[in-house]
């Protein structure tokens, strides 16, 4: 069968070919330079008939029947109807169109706008232009494409012929100018930072490495735009943001790529609970624009993120509970190990590739407390250890001001009171190096640029960051972040 068609294929192919060759022979341009087209297919679906257009898009299904057929053609938002006869065209024009013109070919077509006896809005053809000729068919005869590998590595074709994939990325580019626009009239400013970076810091993650010929010199790619976004703050901008192309080492699954799309914004003089507070109106602000509703469905489960008050969870109480003694008292990692097997948690074996303190609670963390999480909660109360630039708590240093937003087992968002104080922050960048020198392969550098920036002074602070490949996942029910990614990396 696989055979085939693969001489099916050939067989089209070189019939294609031939065409091209002919119009070639009779002084036809096959690849044409432009077409002056009036209206889009989307806004010429909304005139009235007999209006005057001329359209263009790419065929999609044609039936000729003697003197007489149809096709339609469509671009990402829509598609029309033509007809096309030879009352219309000359007997020349039509045996063109009847003999040269292919599903896949790209046309431009003048005409004018009626409604058939169904209801169809349709383009009665009095011109039909080749514009480009398409040398291979559209998959399986515009069914679609059924690999699912296929339609990663040729989105172009996903696009053409599923619904719900132009749908997917139709509302990819409005969630970016939807979240530009709001963060703009909240008064923040849109800036550029480093993705070649010197110092591995913003995140744990383990990073790429690229060298530098003409400074001979190693340079990481960027994890997170964390510490440039806050030299920023300190250098007077109020409130700022990136979207921000971000590339990190790691294992691929459904909920990761190695790059991949996130904002993050800082606001001078906030604390979390702003963050909190901004977010929440960000999200449901989101989910209206795209979907109408703050209720969705991800996976036959309804969400619902119209709730005045998100629901909260507290991360230390409640990871208190599951360890059943004090965990942020613990500063070495083998005697928090231990503890976990004496109290029947885990395995020493399953906790046997975490190494540092951060790696050990953040794993038995999503192990029993994340992945349960179904409806829209605030998981804030972190120890500190977990991340080394976010602000200690007052009351007990052991702790800092962060929050998760974490729905049917995913976190959508990550964001703190930022830690500002220079004494604080070498050391917590010290501790990372201890880590990093324990076998934690995601610690972070102590990056010098950015201690000295703070030394020089930064007010207070509020940042957060939010994966939007994971908010795409999740707002169009999708199983996979490729799925939202136009062209992911492959094997």
């Amino acid at each position: 069968m696989e055979n085939n068609n693969i001489q099916n294929l050939s067989s089209e192919v070189d019939i294609r070919r031939e065409k091209i060759n002919n119009l070639e022979s009779m002084g036809e341009i096959v690849y044409k330079e432009k077409f002056d087209r009036t209206h889009t297919l989307k806004d010429a679906r909304l005139l009235e008939d007999g209006t005057k257009v001329s359209v263009a898009g790419r065929i999609v299904f044609r039936r000729v029947m003697g003197k007489f057929g149809f096709m339609q053609i469509r671009d990402l938002e829509a598609k029309i109807q033509i007809s096309v006869g030879v009352n219309e065209l000359d007997q020349e024009a039509y045996e063109f169109y009847k003999k040269m013109i292919d599903i896949g070919d790209f046309v431009g077509v003048d005409g004018e706008l009626y409604t058939t006896q169904t209801g169809e809005k349709t383009v009665r053809a009095y011109k039909v232009t080749l514009l480009s000729k398409a040398l291979r068919p559209l998959p399986e005869k515009f069914h679609g494409l059924v690999d699912q590998e296929a339609k990663y590595r040729q989105r172009y074709l996903d696009l053409v012929s599923n619904e719900e994939a132009r749908e997917v990325f139709i509302g990819r580019s409005k969630l970016l100018a939807y979240l530009r626009k709001f963060l703009g009239e909240n008064g923040f400013m849109e800036v550029e930072t480093p993705i070649i970076q010197n110092a591995v810091c913003g995140a744990s993650a383990r990073p790429f490495y690229t060298h530098h010929n003409a400074l001979d010199k190693d340079f990481n790619l960027r994890i997170a735009p964390e510490t440039y976004l806050k030299q920023c703050i300190g250098a007077g901008f109020d409130r700022v943001f990136e979207v921000a192309k971000c590339f990190r080492n790691e294992g691929m699954d459904t909920q990761h790529l190695q790059e991949f799309t996130q904002v993050e914004w800082y606001a001078s003089y906030w604390n979390f609970e702003d963050n909190i507070k901004f977010f929440t109106k960000f999200l449901k602000g989101l989910l209206i624009e795209l979907k109408g509703d703050t209720k969705i469905e991800k996976d036959g489960v309804v969400l619902d993120f119209g709730k005045e008050e998100i629901d909260r969870l507290n991360y230390t109480e409640e990871m208190t509970k599951i360890f059943g003694f004090d965990f942020l008292a613990i500063d070495e990692p083998e005697v928090l190990k231990q503890k976990i097997v004496d109290a029947g948690l885990f395995s020493m074996a399953e906790l046997d590739e975490y190494k540092s303190l951060s790696q050990i609670i953040d794993f038995v963390y999503k192990r029993k407390i994340r992945e349960n999480v179904v409806q829209p909660t605030i998981i804030y109360n972190y120890p500190a250890v977990l991340i080394p630039l976010a602000r200690r708590n007052d009351e007990d240093s052991r702790r800092i001001d962060v929050f998760q937003f974490v729905v049917m087992g995913t976190e959508l968002c990550k964001a703190y009171s930022e830690l500002v104080d220079p004494i604080v922050q070498r050391k917590a960048f010290e501790d990372q190096l201890k880590a990093k020198a324990q076998g934690d392969d995601e610690a972070m550098d102590l990056d010098e640029g950015f201690m000295l920036a703070m030394e020089h002074g930064m007010p207070p602070i509020s940042g957060l960051g939010c994966g939007l490949d994971r908010l795409l996942m999740l707002i169009y029910n999708q199983p996979s972040v490729r799925d939202v990614v136009l062209f992911p990396i492959m094997r």
